[in-house]
Formats: C-alpha cells, sequence, structure tokens
C-alpha cells in the first residue's frame, strides 16, 4: 500500500475538519449540559446555525423544552415546521444583553418558559456560528428581572398586546422620531382605573374613533403611534389592544418605592401608576434609549439599546 504523504493527510483532516460545524459541536454541549444538569429548557438564537437542519439533531417530542429564537422571517417559517416554540426578535439596534432579555422576555410571556425554570441560552452571531452559553433560571437572573418575586402575566393583558406594545417600544428607542430620540410611557390594562388616576395634558387625538380603528394589533395604527410619541404624557391601552388616549397625564395616588438611581419623573410616574392600578408600563428613556417593563410599582427588566459605534451592534444576539 503507497504511504500517504503528510500533504494528503492535512487535506484529509482539513476537510474532516469543514464538514463539523462550530454551532453543531456547540449544539451538542449544550445538550449535554441540559442532560446532566437536569435543565428544563434550551432556548436557540437559530440564526446562529451552519444550516437550519442542524435542529434534526434535537428531541422536540421529548420532555425538554425547546424555544426556537430569531429575527429572520424566512428562518422563523422554517424553524416553525420544527416546533410552535418559536419567538421572533425585532430587527432592532441592542446590545447581546439586550437580545437576550428580549427573547426570555417573550418567552416569558408566551409561557414557553415558567418561574424556576433553568435552561440553557445558546447564542451567536446574527450571521456566524453560535459561540455563546449561558446558564439561567427564570426569575433568579438579576441582569434578566430585578424583582424576583413577580407573579406570572395576567390575562386582563393579552400577550400579543403586551408584545406588540414592546417591539414598538424597541423600534422607538432604536429609531427615535425624524432623527430626535424619544421618550415615552405606555400603560397598558386596568384602562378604567388608569383614567381614573389620571388627567387629559391635551385634547386626546384618539377620542371620537371606533375602538377598531384605534387597535394596537392593527398593523396601520404603528406610525400613527410613532408619531404621537413625542406628545408629552402617556399612552393608554387598554387589555385587549385599543389605545384610550395620548398625552395623559398620569396622577397616581400611590407613591412608587425608591427608584434605582438616575431615574427620572417619568420612570416614578410609570412605576407609580402600575403601583395604583393592575396595569404593566413600559418606559423609553429619551437620554439612554433602555426601554424598561414596570409592574406593582417595581422595575421588572429593562433592555438597553446598543450604541451605533459598538462594534458587535446589531449583529449579534
Amino acid at each position: 500500500m503507497a504511504k500517504m504523504s503528510a500533504k494528503a493527510k492535512k487535506e484529509i483532516l482539513k476537510s474532516v475538519k469543514a464538514k463539523v460545524s462550530t454551532s453543531r459541536v456547540m449544539l451538542e454541549a449544550a445538550l449535554e449540559v441540559i442532560r446532566k444538569c437536569h435543565l428544563q429548557a434550551l432556548l436557540l438564537y437559530v440564526d446562529g446555525l451552519h444550516e437550519i437542519k442542524e435542529l434534526e439533531t434535537i428531541d422536540f417530542a421529548g420532555p425538554l423544552q425547546v424555544v426556537l429564537v430569531t429575527r429572520d422571517d424566512e428562518i422563523c417559517q422554517k424553524a416553525r415546521d420544527y416546533t410552535k416554540k418559536v419567538v421572533q426578535l425585532p430587527q432592532v439596534n441592542l446590545t447581546r444583553m439586550g437580545q437576550i432579555k428580549m427573547a426570555m422576555m417573550l418567552s416569558f410571556s408566551k409561557r414557553f418558559i415558567q418561574p424556576e425554570d433553568r435552561f440553557v441560552f445558546l447564542t451567536g452571531l446574527a450571521r456566524g456560528d453560535l459561540d455563546t452559553m449561558m446558564i439561567m433560571e427564570v426569575g433568579r437572573e438579576y441582569e434578566m428581572f430585578q424583582t424576583v418575586d413577580q407573579p406570572p402575566l395576567k390575562e386582563h393583558i393579552r400577550r400579543a398586546v403586551f408584545e406588540r406594545v414592546l417591539n414598538l417600544s424597541l423600534q422607538l428607542a432604536a429609531e427615535g422620531r425624524e432623527g430626535k430620540p424619544v421618550g415615552a410611557v405606555f400603560v397598558l390594562g386596568d384602562s378604567k382605573q388608569v383614567q381614573a388616576n389620571s388627567r387629559q395634558m391635551i385634547i386626546n387625538p384618539f377620542k371620537g374613533y371606533p375602538e377598531e380603528e384605534r387597535n394596537v394589533l392593527d398593523d396601520r395604527m404603528t406610525e400613527t403611534m410613532k408619531e404621537f410619541s413625542s406628545i408629552d404624557g402617556a399612552f393608554v391601552i387598554k387589555g385587549t389592544g385599543t389605545i384610550i388616549s395620548a398625552g395623559t397625564y398620569l396622577l397616581p395616588k400611590v407613591l412608587a418605592e425608591e427608584l434605582p438611581q438616575g431615574l427620572g419623573a417619568r420612570h416614578a410616574a410609570a412605576a407609580a401608576i402600575t403601583a395604583a392600578t393592575k396595569s404593566i408600563a413600559i418606559t423609553i428613556s429619551e437620554s439612554t434609549g433602555t426601554v424598561r417593563i414596570w409592574r406593582q410599582g417595581q422595575l421588572i427588566t429593562e433592555i438597553e439599546k446598543a450604541k451605533r459605534e459598538h462594534p458587535m451592534a446589531g449583529e449579534i444576539l
């Protein structure tokens, strides 16, 4: 038998290595960690897979809860061929941690993951390989949720409404309006009590229109809400998605607990109105673009906007 040259051996080794993608190795490692540590779920950023067929290594019919995360419309459709538990993120400029928080929040909102679930979050480059594995626990990861004793989101606010307003907030935080940063407050749910604890600063631009024509789930309302976001005051929105008012001054009679340092009147009003009512508030910081979610007078989580000069912004999850 002819002896193989060193060059030939090198070429064969190179070929073998090329067939095994980093993403495939990372996915196998994550599944092994889940098995050995008895974790409940895997959150997987599928845009970082070398090819979608690598999902075939996962047993979607087994006890493991698998949530597929993507920013791409086409990949989202392909992912749904494997499982209904798919979370699509908005294509906005966020830090990697911000993207992870967004994926967690949407998964939690959709009840794909439950309080105290322990899981692996596998993520990486948006147009590259998976390269980062994080082990987390819902409600106990301080970076994710500042208040660990928050009960699950109630049905008086439709999950689709919550997700739509959160997505809109992230878009406004990333894009601003007419080249200028925007600060805003959205108050969702318990609208009658919210109205009882507020007054109009201006003539309500949504007054007099049929409810079906002023619902946040209607795509036509997106630009309208962006336009009115520059008005001082809050948006008040029913749990079903109907916009009650904009330019609303919040006057809750209950004072919020002490706020984190550096937060101003907008955040104090959001915290106070959620302490006085059964609502959830989403705020956008005009100075930083950070989106914060408030409930029961407390900050649940915050999602930071990536700086434009950030070398990884928009490229990774």
